[in-house]
């Protein structure tokens, strides 16, 4: 498969799984069933519309990937929907086009997201810190090295590196993608596909079933960053014990969707404004990195 045929079947893939993100009920973010925090689904579908383009330009740097698809973004949605979601996507669509093969192989993909996240240099850093301002994402505080609203000085990673002990998607760029994919894998089952998609958008019950339980094994794995930069420690912790509690339960027979608790839960948590947008961010990289080692 050459590069310009890998980026395309990413680029689906990403759109695919934007969908499943607000077509399945994931408590305290938006979807089709629950909107909130002065957002629709139909907001993050023009969002991720709107980024695939530059986010999966052919020949684009990591950095310009992220910078390209949060301009493209706020042209049509005006307000942060997904920058998290472009920045653990950005490396994927980058390992996609360089080795467009590697997803067929045994650990491929991961190793080559390895080789990105490794290359990443100072240009990649100067264009996703403009990105991230911009965006100015909810709680974004200042740091005593490598503030997003100063010039950077050292190359992505190494400034990822620097905010990892506070933020998922952060660490992720300094540990690799490995510990997301078996999440992703444990939860979605081997040789999930998410193509093709249901024409209108939306999830078929089992699918919709292993997309809430990805969401909700990440959200019980790991405190939200999110909820921690505008609630704090103790309120991110409670929504963790509580996915997991509805983990143990979305793993039997039927799922969850159709308990009227969990729907409560959902409403819940948007009636605090409490919104575990990290783990949105990180069900949508889940979801593209196993429907690149599933799909055709």
């Amino acid at each position: 498969m050459s590069g310009t045929a890998a980026l395309q079947r990413a680029r689906a893939c990403f759109l695919r799984a934007c969908e499943l993100d607000v077509a399945v009920r994931k408590p305290g973010n938006v979807s089709r069933a629950s909107p909130g925090h002065g957002m629709t689904a139909d907001l993050f579908i023009a969002s991720a519309q709107a980024a695939a383009g530059p986010l999966f330009e052919s020949g684009a740097t990591v950095g310009e990937r992220i910078e390209g698809a949060v301009d493209a973004t706020w042209a049509v949605a005006g307000c942060n929907t997904n920058l998290g979601i472009l920045l653990l996507c950005a490396p994927v669509a980058r390992a996609v086009e360089l080795r467009p093969d590697s997803a067929t192989l045994p650990g491929g993909l991961l190793d080559t997201i390895e080789d990105v996240l490794q290359a990443l240099d100072l240009s990649d850093s100067q264009a996703a810190f403009r990105a991230i301002a911009r965006a100015h994402p909810g709680g974004l505080g200042s740091a005593p090295e490598q503030d997003v609203r100063e010039p950077p000085s050292v190359g992505l990673r190494a400034a990822m590196a620097l905010a990892a002990d506070r933020d998922s998607i952060a660490r992720l760029y300094r540990d690799g993608y490995g510990a997301l994919s078996k999440v992703a894998t444990s939860s979605l089952g081997a040789g999930f596909s998410l193509l093709p998609g249901a024409p209108d958008g939306m999830a078929d019950a089992p699918t919709a079933a292993a997309v809430q339980r990805l969401y909700l094994a990440l959200l019980g794995s790991v405190a939200d960053s999110h909820i921690v930069r505008i609630h704090g420690e103790a309120v991110a912790h409670s929504v963790m014990t509580a996915a997991q509690g509805w983990l143990a339960r979305a793993s039997g027979p039927g799922g969850v969707d159709g308990d009227p608790d969990f729907a409560a839960w959902d409403d819940a948590l948007k009636a605090h404004r409490i919104n575990p947008g990290t783990t949105a961010d990180l069900t949508v990289a889940a979801l593209l990195l196993a429907g690149l080692d599933g799909s055709p």
